[in-house]
């Protein structure tokens, strides 16, 4: 029988054991990765689970042994089936009652030996294992990201969440660009309120508060961003985001963040850190490849996973030129496949321009439409039965 297992820690030394005693144990991979044992590792301790529903976790509570036990029970809350080796350099009784109390099924004390190790990993293999897959009560969320300027994100952001709505999913867009704050303007918006008014109000927020905060599309998506001035930015910091996303996926089908092209901050790196797919939007130009291969790079240093992170070209062409890569040039290089690409079309400005999404105006979007429907049928795992009853 082979063996999945989630890894959470902020130690990269605690990650590296588990790692090399997997290399050793026959027919185990590592399946998820996370450097940071946050309040919301849930989410993403999720995602990976329905992408491996047989996987274990082990937890590493060590840098907060209580903040950690809270962790613990949010996941088993969460996912009760989920096998989870808690882990801490506390040894006595007390510590390791208080782990199994809050959902552990084993316990390992640091600083952790091979031998003890490779025992526990015994025990889970012996376990009962979860049969079929996981069916996630939270939201799914989608961060769009472009490795520069210019390659359309905010486009296709919109787009996205306008194809979502249209679905009748629940869906919230963030534009999360402090800098370009683009969304409102696709979607001819003037938004009263901000992510200004939502930080202030998060210790407080439901789902009515928030939606009396946000603007709501004529297509059936709500809109929430900055604020114009650009001094504002530190007033919604990340652990804000963190108590924010908490509550979006608790409460909405669908999260959709345009991220621009800002990888570095913390508050794109708290959106990275809960997303379901990243969507790094790039075009066939060299600046744009050297760009995406220095942003894999980063995310991949970060603990995301292949799975998780989709290459999306836009605007892409067949026709090879001196000036543009083909995409096998593209996925060579990447050292990765091409989720999709979006086809150049006319409509894209011509929508910008008259501020609406270009997925409103079917007729107009022509062969455009088309595809980016396939494009989100895709990425939102769509069946050809959904498709066909959504018509």
């Amino acid at each position: 029988m082979s063996i999945a297992i989630l890894v959470a820690s902020s130690d990269e030394h605690f990650r590296e054991t588990v790692r090399e005693n997997l290399v050793n144990v026959p027919n185990s991979r590592l399946a998820g990765e996370y450097p940071e044992v946050t309040p919301n590792l849930y989410i993403r301790v999720l995602q990976d689970l329905e992408r491996h529903p047989e996987a274990g976790l082990v937890l590493d509570l060590a840098s907060d042994p209580d903040g950690g036990i809270k962790i613990l029970e949010r996941i088993k809350q969460a996912a009760p089936h989920v096998y989870v080796i808690a882990s801490n350099y506390q040894a006595d009784g007390e510590a390791v009652i208080a782990a199994v109390r809050a959902g552990a099924n084993d316990y390992l004390v640091q600083p952790v030996r091979r031998l003890d190790l490779r025992e526990a990993l015994a025990r889970f293999e012996k376990a009962p294992k979860h049969v079929g897959p996981v069916a996630s009560r939270l939201g799914r969320v989608y961060a769009f990201l472009g490795v520069k300027g210019g390659v359309g994100t905010t486009a296709l952001a919109v787009n996205f969440a306008g194809v979502l709505a249209q679905r009748k999913q629940n869906t919230v867009l963030l534009d999360l660009d402090w800098t370009a704050n683009d969304c409102a303007m696709q979607i001819g918006a003037q938004p009263q309120y901000t992510l200004m008014e939502v930080g202030e109000n998060l210790d407080r927020m439901d789902q009515q508060l928030f939606e009396s905060l946000v603007t709501r599309d004529a297509v059936g998506f709500l809109l929430v961003g900055p604020p114009d001035g650009l001094e504002h930015q530190a007033y919604f910091t990340e652990p804000m985001f963190r108590e924010f996303a908490n509550f979006l996926v608790e409460k909405y089908d669908s999260i959709v963040c345009d991220l621009g092209r800002s990888i570095t901050s913390e508050l794109a790196l708290g959106a990275l850190q809960v997303a379901s797919q990243v969507f790094l939007v790039m075009d066939q130009d060299y600046p744009s490849i050297r760009n995406a291969q220095r942003y894999l790079g980063y995310l991949l240093r970060f603990g995301f996973s292949q799975d998780q992170v989709k290459i999306l070209v836009n605007r892409y062409s067949k026709k090879a030129d001196p000036q543009h890569a083909t995409l096998e040039q593209i996925q060579s290089t990447l050292n990765m496949k091409v989720f999709y690409g979006i086809p150049p079309s006319p409509a894209v400005l011509a929508s910008i321009n008259k501020s609406r999404p270009f997925v409103v105006n079917r007729e107009a979007a022509g062969d455009l439409d088309r595809v980016f429907r396939q494009f989100v049928d895709k990425a939102a795992g769509r069946n050809k039965d959904e498709v066909a009853k959504a018509g």
